[in-house]
């Protein structure tokens, strides 16, 4: 009976060990329920992250920018879909942060919209209203940043906070034209409710440049190398899954609280290879306009890039 308890005990010892090998990542999320920021909740949810030894604890914020602090001092792991200006311009004032994957490329998936009965039709309307982004050094924020450059248009740039607080913002007037990401808003525009006034994707200057970027601070890095890595070898996984799964969708559709036909009309709308996590475009170009928009005061030295971007288990 001894042996027979002991060699129960030791089973049940055997079962739970991959549970408790599971390293736990704390992650910032922002503006959730937009396509590129649910890839970790959605792979949480079908189980991808756990399969590869992950647990996850999510942080949903108003933008990416707003977890830097709780980064570099060690509170939170990572924080994803964070302004690649952003981040830049905290390592030249040095910060201790790392990029360690990119995240969007391009910027398919943001724009601004008016109510279906404001008396604005044109950006050229737009002169000295209020257009809305997320928070202040967020990639909503540099692409209006861009875009008024573009349109050479003095509207007033006003943060708003997240989604769900700009759409309210746009609907009551508190701002002219506001800002979303996809999917919200799609349906209110098949309604008439809203009218797209203009989509970042026009944004010359974003369209070859990498434009978001996962971030963590070198201590974490240093410290959970390996557990990034795995963190990584889920992502990629969850991206294919995203693009290959009705299951997703569902999912999504939950996140977003949008309609699963709405949620269906997405993977259309943002290529898949807008998120390729393995590949960092136009730096030089992200630096040259944070400097102009004031996100940093100089370029970073080229050999100082090699430090600041660490890419988790880059693909062989």
């Amino acid at each position: 009976m001894k042996i027979a308890s002991l060699f129960l005990a030791a089973t049940a010892l055997l079962a739970a060990a991959p549970a408790q090998s599971q390293e736990t990542l704390k992650v910032a999320v922002p503006q959730r329920g937009a396509w590129d920021t649910s890839v970790t909740e959605i792979g949480d949810r079908a189980g991808i992250f756990k399969k590869h030894n992950v647990n996850l604890e999510l942080l949903f914020t108003g933008g990416g920018a707003e977890a830097q602090g709780a980064i570099i001092s060690g509170q939170l792991d990572m924080a994803v879909s964070v302004g690649t200006s952003t981040v830049m311009g905290i390592y030249s004032k040095g910060g201790p942060v790392r990029i360690f994957s990119a995240e969007t490329t391009g910027q398919p998936d943001i724009y601004w919209f008016v109510p279906a009965a404001s008396p604005v039709k044109t950006m050229q309307d737009m002169k000295g209203k209020t257009m809305g982004y997320s928070v202040a050094g967020s990639s909503s924020h540099a692409a209006l940043l861009a875009l008024l450059a573009q349109e050479n248009i003095d509207a007033k740039p006003t943060a708003v906070g997240g989604v769900t607080p700009s759409f309210t913002a746009g609907m009551t007037g508190q701002v002219d034209a506001a800002w979303s990401t996809i999917p919200i808003g799609l349906k209110e525009i098949d309604e008439g409710r809203i009218r797209v006034l203009v989509r970042a994707a026009e944004i010359k200057s974003l369209q070859n440049r990498t434009v978001r970027v996962n971030m963590t601070s070198a201590a974490t890095l240093e410290k959970k190398k390996a557990l990034f890595d795995r963190y990584m070898a889920a992502y990629r996984e969850t991206i294919d899954y995203m693009y290959s799964s009705p299951d997703a969708l569902v999912a999504f559709a939950d996140i977003a609280k949008v309609p699963l036909s709405v949620a269906q009309k997405v993977p259309g709308l943002v290529p898949k290879s807008a998120l390729n996590p393995d590949q960092i475009v136009g730096i030089d170009a992200i630096m040259a306009e944070a400097v102009a928009t004031k996100f940093m005061s100089a370029p970073i030295p080229k050999e100082k890039i090699a430090e600041l971007v660490q890419m988790a288990n880059p693909p062989k």
